[in-house]
């Protein structure tokens, strides 16, 4: 049975409907003869009706409740996990219009997002906060492709509505996860006007924090679990500066505004241009993808600091660095042994170049609807890109936006990943704030793969390899507790590890992609169940 909500509670959801334009204002109680008490007394319930109804086309009866989803289209019947994507307004004689959680009052900042509870032990297990890359790229990428208990059925698609099924190897399993669509303008998040859609990065710290104090005044049962901020790619710069955000309010002595902020973990992470950039050409050279002589040319061409390649001012530089380019170009870019599917969309679509395919296949540009089924976007069976395709029909389908509670009218067409046209980035690296956050005790996980390589296809695309992720992380100058070892799951190595002191822990998971618990999602789980043990050690 659902409790009802304190008057207070009451109180607040009435302020907020009428803010939305949907709560009609009682007007003032008129003075009447005592005869006439009784008969009003009766009267009343049904005067009141009246009255709301002519101020509004419905009336609330003061009762919020989560959405919580049990069944959703494409799905085989009832979901076996808690989901839910927001608080509900509920009223009768409309339908239901769900809150998302407002960020900024002024220009109407609407963050959406999906929650999932622990499949163990919801009430002890971790809270995380996801928050994808990009920036731009939406929580539903997360929880459908990376650590959520939902897949789409890729393999057994021709044609017609995608169909989900329940996945084993996902982080719910373990802990509550919450799957955040920032910065606003990514997934299903909006704002009332164009304004709210400028952030930095440094802004966009401050309203996941924002998110977070609103998100656990709704859901108290949930305060007290200890709490981790998790993502990958650019969310390697997101994480940080938010949890630093967090961390500085819990320091300021208000005990009620406090969150149990533990500790964060980041994979294949964005950290710091010069160090990721600048281990771009040692991981080609020591992966074997180009000569002893095109990486010698590069020395004497560039330096020996390879970070300000992007530039090209050197004409023998700019040789060196295209003869790579030109060497690389059919390499898939987030798992350098598999396929990429770039070549392919290129002979679909006429005049795209080798540089504009990889952007369209990796950013999900939507300027090529043709390309939204397998049937129709001619790549291999074994692209991973035909599972992102049918993600927008899945997304898209008004059936599904109902269920999910998403507002009408308040985004186009869905995208993976969005270009943030808006958003800035303030900070040229966050490795200030990896230092500040572990000296004060909070727990930090950074994990990466050896079969990646990145290149930038935009102002925030960022070239991620281990050789740099590894270089910034020995300019701490942290002591080593447990020195490199292998990690082990399903009797395998799956991996490398070393603990530095400070509560920080870098690994590597063999075999994985850019996003690692998408290609890697067993020994994944594996990694974060046992990293947030109380042993802490993989």
């Amino acid at each position: 049975m659902r409790q009802r909500d304190s008057p207070t509670r009451r109180d607040s959801h009435i302020s907020y409907l009428r803010q939305q334009g949907r709560g009609g204002v009682l007007p003032a109680m008129v003075t009447m003869p005592p005869t006439a008490c009784c008969c009003f007394v009766f009267l009343l319930p049904l005067l009141l009706v009246l009255v709301l109804g002519a101020t509004t086309s419905c009336w609330s009866v003061a009762e919020a409740r989560r959405n919580v989803i049990t069944h959703i289209k494409g799905f085989d019947g009832r979901l076996p996990f808690h989901l839910e994507t927001g608080l509900a307004a509920w009223f009768v004689g409309c339908t239901d219009v769900f809150r998302y959680v407002q960020v900024d009052q002024e220009h109407g900042v609407r963050l959406f997002y999906y929650f999932i509870e622990s499949e163990r032990k919801p009430a002890e297990d971790p809270l995380i906060l996801w928050i994808t890359g990009g920036p731009g790229c939406s929580a539903l990428s997360g929880l459908l492709f990376e650590i959520g208990p939902l897949r789409l059925d890729v393999a057994g698609y021709t044609e017609g509505f995608p169909q989900l099924f329940y996945f084993e190897d996902a982080w719910t399993k373990v802990s509550n996860v919450i799957f955040l669509d920032a910065p606003v303008g990514t997934g299903f998040s909006y704002a009332r006007d164009e304004a709210g859609y400028n952030v930095t990065l440094t802004g966009l710290g401050r309203r996941i924090h924002t998110f977070l104090h609103k998100w656990l005044a709704e859901h108290q049962e949930f305060v007290s679990n200890p709490l981790y901020i998790g993502g990958d790619s650019y969310s390697g710069y997101t994480i940080p500066v938010t949890a630093l955000d967090i961390a500085a309010s819990n320091g300021g002595g208000d005990h009620v505004s406090r969150i149990n902020l533990k500790g964060y973990l980041v994979g294949n992470p964005g950290t710091d241009d010069r160090y990721e950039k600048g281990g771009k050409v040692p991981f080609m050279h020591g992966m074997g993808l180009i000569s002893e002589e095109m990486y010698e040319a590069v020395q004497q061409g560039c330096g020996e600091d390879f970070y300000d390649m992007s530039g090209r001012s050197n004409p023998l530089c700019a040789s060196a660095l295209e003869a790579i380019d030109m060497a690389t170009s059919d390499v898939n870019p987030v798992h350098i042994l598999e396929p990429f599917c770039g070549k392919a969309l290129r002979e679909r679509v006429p005049g795209v170049s080798i540089f504009q395919a990889r952007s369209m296949l990796v950013r999900d540009k939507v300027e090529h609807p043709e390309f939204f089924t397998r049937k129709n976007l001619g790549l291999p069976v074994e692209c991973r890109d035909n599972g992102y395709r049918l993600s927008y029909i899945w997304a898209d389908d008004p059936e599904v936006r109902e269920s999910l509670g998403i507002h009408n009218g308040s985004i186009g067409s869905w995208s993976r990943c969005n270009n943030l046209t808006r958003f800035t980035t303030d900070l040229d690296s966050v490795i200030p704030h990896h230092v500040i956050l572990t000296k004060a005790g909070y727990r930090a996980l950074v994990y990466r793969t050896s079969l990646i390589l990145l290149r930038g296809s935009g102002d925030h695309d960022l070239d991620m390899t281990f050789v740099g992720t590894q270089a910034w992380i020995r300019s701490l100058k942290y002591p080593i507790v447990n020195d490199w070892r292998p990690w082990h799951s399903n009797g395998q190595v799956a991996g490398f590890t070393r603990t530095y002191a400070y509560n920080l822990t870098y690994a590597t998971v063999k075999g994985a992609g850019h996003t690692a618990p998408e290609y890697k999602p067993k020994e994944c789980l594996d990694m974060l169940e046992r990293w947030m043990s109380p042993a802490g050690q993989l």
